[in-house]
């Protein structure tokens, strides 16, 4: 259907001008116009009329007219240039109707040349395509080769990390990321997950150099040209966003899981720490095989550590980019570690790679998995405890989102990057935890494998893992997946309870509280309730599903303790008030670690000695550092000289973990006691991690010790410069101008000692600190030194500080990064910082403004009192002729009140 506006009957400068609007909306993109007599015709386009509930706004996996089957990749990088020469070779196969014309996904790609079997009639290169016209049709069935020859300047999708961007020459590399849709930067691809093919890679490097990619390693050749070329193949099918390709100056440690080989590859100037970061992988191999119930699916299974990789990990098919920010030193005791990283990534080789999600709204499938299995790693590794802590944590997250209502699954979405939210990592894996334990362990299991070996090498939707459960459980899931995946929200429910002393009864009543529409249900779910007393315990499990009901419960005698879902298996926000006694009692019961989270969380909201009182003794006393922790932050949200106190007394703790909490909370109040502790911790704690939280904290006071302190910690030397970029965050919180000069020289000389990250955030501080100085060059022009780096994070890291510094003389660098035709990063922030410079210049102009309107009144008024007072002395003067010649003279004339403006 062609959209038609009618216009019958409006005057001829109307017509005109919706002729010229519409004209310049197509221009712009939007509609295709064509003026027929009284009416305009518009071709709809997806990018001008789709709205949010469209066909052209939702998102769906593409047509496979055809298959890939093989792609093959002979890459040469150039270090000095960050360009590569490429050659591509895709093996294709028409798949249901014969094929002439074959669309590659290609961003900026300078392509050489195409050749193919059948022959190429022709090819079109545009900057986001490569369009491939055969000379004949191929039929279904019949299979095509295509090789492209290319050179790239990969601006995203392969990133170098060389000395001219300011790295370590000894740690030249290159790495490459391939989701969401970033590989084709690098080559022509099917750049969509519904494509599943073998691969290999021949990459052609200096010598001395390593390359790892996909699969087993096939040759190793010195050439003539000097150059050393890797060959890698990848013979089992997987999809295009896992393709990788990391190449440089690396250290490696090896170990083996049975028959399967194990990498771990670091910059040699970071394999110092690469053990700690390694340790572990073997022995999550063997549990994953255990609890999932598939083997490893891949030939060996590496881990590459980079240098400011774009995210935290990527879990390519069996070899995984990791970011340099995961290695850490000993002397942070067990407050930092890789094992949440490695065994998420690792968790992805069956939940990602194994089998694939078919488009990008159902990535939870491949995010939620990797979540929930890194949390029973937790479990296996470290105790029950542990994985209930990191589910709780995510509870509180997704249930702080109060006006959530967006569905884990959902096909309108402007980007597949809006996806890899926590609604597909932390909802998705609670949704899987849910199913666990309604399933029972055993069953779950079960569908899983079902889940894995039916899709192996394939792709799936959320249907098929609700099938699978299904058929292994006998259970009908379709409820369950359509208010928890399909619908958005959580339940919300006011929970009561009250006693019947002669009934001998325990009411407990619930309430939903959510607003219930189209994107959120009433919702239909199990709820545990255990009652604990004298009698010993008893528990009994209800259904909810209307907006308000009561359970009865007999009981010999008055419970002490009522718990909602005891085991924690329940997503939902439960407002359950608890007596001061029941919280007491909660917080005795070492068996229920969620019920002593939750009587903190009570007791933080009393505020009274009492709970301090109590969250003192919990935090020296209680076996679960995690309930110390919470405890800790209880105690600082009270925020009283005795929650000060009790906390200041309490940093004497064994576990690092919650000596650092301690620390940071003190670090929250502005007391002198809370500086002497942070001056003590600063001088005497071994723990770097915890150190620098007590060096941040002093920011907050303006003593000359203070000042020389984090002057100090500027210029100390630690691993990865923690204690001097904690020294920043302390100078930008002190907002001391006296630092400006200092963090000037300081910058300059340690430039290269700080990480990117640290710089970047350097540079900023020392904009905030300047920013209400009168004299502004000498940092201007540091700042302005930065914007062009290499770098992308230094450089939108200096675009911002150029607005935060508030200096009108960098409005002309910043307008021509604003100008930017593409939207990008850069773009952004030189916009946003334009926008800061013209809020702050506002008010002054508004100011100028009302001063000159003063002004302006001012000598009104003085003119309308030299008026008046010319028009009093000729009514005086034509009053007195009045007199002489017998008239009656008239009133006088009076002034009215003046005040001066």
């Amino acid at each position: 259907m062609v959209p038609r506006l009618e216009f019958r009957g409006a005057p001829r400068p109307v017509r005109v001008m919706l002729r010229l609007l519409l004209g310049m909306f197509c221009v712009a993109g939007g509609p295709s116009v064509t003026a027929r007599g009284e009416s305009i015709e518009c071709v709809k386009t997806a990018a001008f009329f789709a709205a949010p509930d469209s066909p052209d706004y939702r998102k769906y996996a593409p047509d496979r007219e055809v298959l890939l089957t093989h792609l093959a990749l002979d890459i040469t990088p150039d270090f000095k240039r960050r360009t590569v020469q490429g050659r591509a070779t895709l093996q294709l196969k028409a798949n249901a109707r014969p094929v002439r014309e074959v669309r590659l996904d290609a961003v900026d790609l300078r392509v050489r040349s195409v050749e193919a079997t059948p022959p190429v009639e022709a090819y079109q290169v545009t900057d986001e395509a490569l369009i491939v016209t055969f000379a004949r049709d191929l039929p279904a069935g019949e299979q095509a080769r295509v090789t492209v020859a290319y050179e790239a300047e990969p601006q995203r999708g392969l990133y170098f990390r060389t000395p001219e961007l300011g790295y370590k020459p000894g740690d030249t590399h290159l790495f490459t990321q391939g989701e969401e849709i970033e590989a084709r930067h690098w080559y022509p691809a099917l750049d969509f997950p519904n494509q599943f093919f073998a691969s290999e890679i021949i990459c052609r490097v200096p010598e001395g150099m390593t390359v790892i990619s996909n699969g087993r390693l096939i040759g190793q050749t010195r050439e003539p040209s000097g150059l050393t070329a890797f060959h890698w193949r990848q013979d089992k099918p997987h999809v295009n966003y896992l393709v990788t390709l990391v190449a440089g100056y690396f250290k490696t440690l090896e170990d083996r899981y049975r028959d399967i080989p194990l990498a771990f590859h670091t910059p040699p100037s970071d394999f110092p720490q690469a053990a700690h970061s390694f340790r572990g992988t073997r022995e999550m191999l063997a549990f994953f095989e255990q609890e999932i119930g598939v083997p490893y699916p891949w030939a060996k299974y590496d881990q590459v550590v980079v240098h400011d990789f774009v995210a935290g990990g990527m879990e390519n098919t069996s070899a995984t980019t990791l970011t340099d920010r995961t290695l850490f030193t000993e002397a942070t005791e067990n407050i930092r570690n890789s094992e949440g990283l490695v065994s998420h990534e690792l968790a992805h080789q069956w939940f990602g790679n194994l089998v694939t999600c078919k488009d990008w709204s159902h990535i939870w499938l491949n995010e939620g998995f990797a979540t929930y299995y890194e949390s029973l790693w937790t479990a296996y590794r470290h105790g029950r405890n542990d994985m209930l802590y990191e589910l709780y944590h995510r509870a509180r997250q997704i249930a702080s989102r109060t006006n959530e209502t967006t569905p884990i699954v959902r096909r309108t979405f402007s980007d597949p990057g809006e996806m890899f939210n926590h609604l597909a990592y932390g909802k998705g894996g609670w949704v899987l935890h849910m199913l666990r334990a309604q399933l029972g362990e055993d069953l779950f299991r079960r569908g899983i494998r079902a889940y894995l070996e039916r899709h192996a090498h394939g792709n799936v939707v959320t249907d098929d893992l609700r099938r699978a459960l299904e058929e292994v459980s006998g259970k009908t899931l379709d409820p369950f997946f359509d208010q928890w995946v399909y619908h958005g929200g959580l339940p919300t429910s006011e929970v009561s309870w009250s006693w019947d002393q002669q009934r001998r009864l325990a009411r407990v009543t619930v309430r939903q509280t959510q607003a219930v529409n189209d994107q959120v249900l009433l919702f239909s779910f199990p709820l545990t309730i255990r009652f604990k007393g004298s009698f010993g315990v008893v528990e009994q499990t209800v259904r909810i599903s209307s907006r308000q009901e009561d359970f009865h419960f007999p009981l010999e005698s008055a419970p002490e303790i009522v718990r909602l879902d005891p085991e924690y298996t329940l997503l939902a926000r439960i407002q359950f008030p608890l007596s001061r006694a029941m919280a007491h009692a909660q917080l005795k019961d070492s068996s229920d670690v969620i019920g002593r989270l939750l009587a903190i969380e009570d007791l933080g909201r009393r505020r009274d000695r009492e709970a301090v009182a109590k969250l003192k003794e919990v935090l020296n006393t209680d076996e679960f550092y995690g309930v110390r922790i919470e405890a800790a932050r209880a105690l600082r949200a009270i925020h009283s000289d005795e929650s000060l106190s009790a906390l200041v007394s309490s940093r004497n703790q064994a576990d690092a973990r919650v000596r650092r909490q301690v620390a940071e909370e003190i670090g929250r109040f502005y007391h002198p006691d809370a500086l002497e502790a942070a001056r003590e911790m600063a001088r005497s704690e071994r723990n770097p991690a915890i150190r620098a939280e007590a060096i941040k904290a002093l920011g907050a006071y303006g003593e000359a010790g203070v000042r020389n302190t984090l002057l100090e910690f500027l210029n100390s030397d630690s691993y990865r410069n923690e204690l001097a970029e904690a020294a920043l965050e302390g100078i930008r919180a002190s907002d001391d101008p006296f630092f400006v000069g200092l963090l000037l020289e300081i910058l300059a000389r340690r430039e290269a000692d700080f990480t990117t990250r640290g710089l970047a955030q350097g540079i900023e501080t020392l904009a905030w600190v300047a920013r209400n100085e009168s004299q502004k060059d000498n940092v201007r022009e540091f700042i302005l030194r930065h914007v062009n780096s290499p770098k992308r994070r230094i450089q939108i890291a200096s675009l911002k500080a150029l607005g935060l510094l508030g200096d009108w003389k960098a409005a002309p660098i910043l307008e021509r990064f604003a100008s930017a035709a593409e939207k990008t990063p850069q773009r952004e922030a030189a916009e946003s910082a334009l926008r800061k410079l013209r809020d702050e210049r506002k008010p002054a102009e508004e100011l100028q403004s009302l001063r000159q309107e003063v002004l302006e009144l001012k000598k009104a008024g003085r003119e309308a009192s030299q008026t008046l007072e010319s028009l009093k002395k000729q009514v005086q003067a034509l009053s007195a002729q009045t007199t002489k010649s017998g008239r009656r003279a008239p009133p006088a004339l009076r002034s009215p009140k003046q005040s001066e403006p």
